[in-house]
């Protein structure tokens, strides 16, 4: 079911190790892609998508994300052509913008607009087989990147993205694009659009770049506690990490951020909400996100959150991935999605995340 996804090693795992039994279940159940996310800890990218290759035979594969600016182009681009050839050809590197503060903190730049697509075009030439002599762009200044020896291949690329530069970029240079948690119907409408007609001005096809919905899925299956790490946690998380985006994007009220925010436990907090939060902390946090900020998620019955997976589609997207759930607590679900699939609907899909929709 290559118009399904889920992130392996969602929230904050005890060994990465636990991948290895997710891959084998993601595959069993017919989940066609494997979302990699990067965190500095146990969770580094690279490292990642070689255990998900070597442990899965026909799953896609995809960071989602890591940042350009923590590696060297040509590190980079190591990583993808291996990732490529360790695969048969199932993985796309997928791009972020990242957090500013965190960057600050690592002595690194924020990335922009002009660095994502002027690295995008130096992979490119590189997996092409091009010598690339005397580069100097928003990307940085590279006297030779070249990777010799090898067939040109195309590698998909993915944008994971947010505001109005980072869709517009993806629908002009990227293979794919993959949207954020919690965005609203009318959000997820909007930006999807603001994809197609981006591409449609870079005289491409929008067909061509697929857009991945990332849809909080939570069944009411899963303890209480569980539910309320995976929706008011990880909102709690994004909230403090970049509130404002979030509240502008989905044109939510501001003065319900600055609540959040003022609140006691909120502004001592010691680190990432879904982290280290407990329920009672989690109990009193979801008294400070109002209900409507929850709701663009699959929540309830494995039939209510297949409806609302089915919605995804329907406003215009070509997957979902299914966030904050490992394929184990995903079963009921996916089973259920399964029993009553339309048949041929998703046969234009390719098994690479990031692959061609057309």
């Amino acid at each position: 079911m290559n118009e399904l996804g889920f992130y392996t090693l969602a929230g904050a795992p005890e060994s990465p190790r636990d991948l290895l039994a997710e891959v084998r279940q993601a595959e069993e159940l017919g989940i066609g892609s494997a979302f990699v996310s990067e965190r500095f800890n146990i969770k580094e990218a690279a490292t990642i998508c070689g255990a998900v290759g070597a442990a899965s035979e026909r799953i896609g594969i995809s960071t989602a994300v890591t940042n350009h600016n923590t590696r060297h182009p040509m590190v980079t681009a190591s990583h993808a052509m291996t990732m490529h050839h360790l695969t048969g050809g199932r993985y796309a590197l997928g791009l972020g913008r990242g957090i500013d503060r965190v960057f600050k903190a690592f002595g690194l730049d924020p990335i922009t607009t002009l660095q994502m697509e002027d690295f995008v075009g130096l992979m490119r030439r590189v997996w092409a087989g091009e010598v690339v002599l005397g580069h100097d762009g928003p990307a940085g200044a590279f006297p030779a990147l070249a990777m010799r020896g090898l067939e040109p291949v195309h590698i998909p690329m993915t944008l994971t993205a947010f505001g109005p530069n980072s869709l517009a970029l993806g629908g002009r240079c990227f293979d794919a694009v993959v949207l954020h948690t919690f965005f609203t119907d009318e959000t997820t409408a909007r930006v999807v659009n603001a994809v197609n007609v981006a591409a449609e001005q870079a005289g491409r096809d929008p067909a061509e770049v697929r857009v991945w919905s990332c849809l909080a899925t939570v069944g009411d299956h899963l303890p209480e506690p569980v539910r309320l790490k995976k929706t008011v946690g990880r909102m709690g998380t994004y909230l403090q990490a970049y509130g404002d985006l979030m509240v502008r994007t989905n044109n939510w009220d501001p003065a319900v951020l600055e609540r959040f925010r003022a609140d006691p436990m909120v502004a001592k907090f010691p680190g990432s909400i879904d982290h280290i939060a407990a329920t009672e902390q989690l109990e009193h946090i979801a008294t400070l996100i109002p209900d409507e900020w929850l709701a663009p998620s699959a929540v309830g019955s494995p039939e209510q959150c297949v409806d609302t997976i089915r919605g995804q589609f329907d406003l215009g997207c070509d997957g979902v991935i299914m966030h904050g759930a490992s394929p184990d607590e995903l079963r009921p679900i996916v089973e259920s999605y399964r029993q009553s699939r339309p048949a041929g609907v998703f046969d234009h899909l390719a098994p690479n995340p990031g692959g061609s929709t057309v």
